[in-house]
């Protein structure tokens, strides 16, 4: 395989069994992955790294994922989080909207989604 280097990817995800569900999918893929357990966590980690994508689940405990995408804004330091695609089991036009203005370039509905899916999807936001 030419391709040397392998995306470096953000999860945030706040429920235990998918934020490991994905981060073992990506890393057998050869993704670099680091994972956050809430927007608190996602802001520490973002802050001083950068990141080719993040998936960034929209509902979480401390800060949701527009209140990090709105901090990181403000802070000059949103491009740290690379591509955003938010998760979410929330299905509404007016969220999805809302996360695409502000800058976000897809979402992934997590329960409509298979793990080799949700590897596709990854890849052709990565490439």
């Amino acid at each position: 395989m030419a391709d040397t280097k392998k995306a470096k990817i953000l999860i945030v995800e706040d429920e235990t069994f998918l934020r490991e569900l994905y981060e073992e999918l990506l890393a057998d893929e050869g993704y670099e992955v680091l994972t956050a357990v809430d927007g608190a966590d996602a802001l520490e980690k973002s802050e001083n790294d950068s990141f080719d994508l993040t998936l960034l689940d929209i509902m979480l405990p401390k800060k949701d994922g527009f209140s990090v995408m709105q901090e990181l804004e403000e802070s000059g330091k949103l491009q740290n989080l690379g591509k955003v695609v938010m998760l979410t089991n929330l299905g509404q036009d007016a969220l999805v909207k809302r996360g695409f203005d502000m800058g976000a370039v897809g979402y992934l509905i997590k329960s409509a989604y298979t793990p080799d899916q949700i590897l596709s999807e990854v890849a052709k936001f990565v490439s």
